[in-house]
């Protein structure tokens, strides 16, 4: 397969998402990038993914199309199941969701997540520096689906050692048994997909480790936008860029309005530099990034 040279730094988070799901495996899964990569996913190598909608919706083909959000009428086309929000959870409570799609403001080497707020807790909550989304279903997710994959953009203020608030709980304070203690169902966080790499969580520590970098990162680049140490894997390789065809499927057959993927650096001008391979993200861009990670 050829590989592609103008992707964008959503769309390798969208295969490296996609590549991380397994056929006839449940996800639930939020709006925004986690319903690109599933509909990938199901397109290329998991046609028997069962994804699950917060709104009630379970298991649809979505040959409709991509859904605009969780109670979009397209996640309850075709649908084995409806049913309704609590419902939804309640299968997750069971131990029927295999992975939930969650993203976040802040993240720490624990896999703990923020999405609700910036600035001091809890003297500061009422009045926070920025009021963030919140949780949506995420800290539901992050506490029962059996394993969660997180997206975060990748820096320094966003890779904390301590969270100003957390949202969606991870490994805890990584001590032995910490979720079962305080009565968390799933076994965490499975994966990290950033901009810069993919990371996972040492067994016995429960810290995150580097597992792959993206073409262009290194260890040393990765380490270097964290703001703590990393654990690195033995063997860390190079994930491999998105296809041709995994790009243009994601262009032309799951998101050709830009709903949630914007075009490659070849195609729009902002905030990329068309001489990279992988774009920075300005402001704007950041910002559409995180509001395509919320649940």
């Amino acid at each position: 397969m050829t590989a592609s040279t103008d992707y964008t730094a959503q769309e390798i988070i969208v295969v490296a998402g996609s590549k991380i799901l397994e056929d006839r495996k449940v996800v639930f899964v939020g709006t925004g990038l986690p319903m690109v990569a599933s509909l990938l996913a199901k397109l290329t190598h998991a046609p028997g993914l069962i994804p699950v909608f917060e709104a009630g919706a379970v298991g649809p083909p979505l040959k409709v199309g991509l859904p605009l959000s969780v109670g979009d009428s397209k996640t309850f086309t075709s649908a084995t199941y409806l049913k309704g929000l609590n419902a939804a959870f309640e299968m997750t409570q069971r131990g029927f969701a295999d992975i939930g799609f969650i993203g976040g403001a802040e993240v720490d080497m624990y896999g703990n997540l923020n999405s609700t707020m910036i600035g001091n807790f809890p003297d500061g909550y009422q009045k926070p520096k920025v009021r963030l989304p919140g949780s949506g279903g995420a800290s539901d997710m992050a506490a029962s689906c059996e394993r969660t994959i997180l997206i975060v953009p990748h820096d320094k203020r966003k890779f904390n050692k301590k969270l100003q608030y957390v949202t969606s709980p991870g490994f805890l304070d990584g001590s032995p048994n910490a979720r079962y203690n305080v009565g968390l169902q799933g076994k965490g966080p499975y994966r990290v997909i950033t901009t810069k790499a993919i990371l996972d969580f040492d067994e016995e520590t429960h810290r995150m480790r580097i597992l792959q970098v993206f073409p262009g990162e290194t260890v040393e680049s990765v380490q270097a936008a964290t703001g703590f140490e990393l654990l690195v894997a033995p063997n860390v390789s190079t994930f491999p860029a998105p296809t041709v065809e995994e790009v243009r499927m994601i262009r032309e057959d799951i998101d050709p309005t830009q709903a949630f993927v914007k075009r490659s650096p070849k195609q729009t001008s902002d905030g990329i530099d068309s001489n990279d391979q992988m774009p920075f993200l300005t402001p704007k861009n950041e910002r559409m990034l995180h509001a395509s990670q919320q649940s």
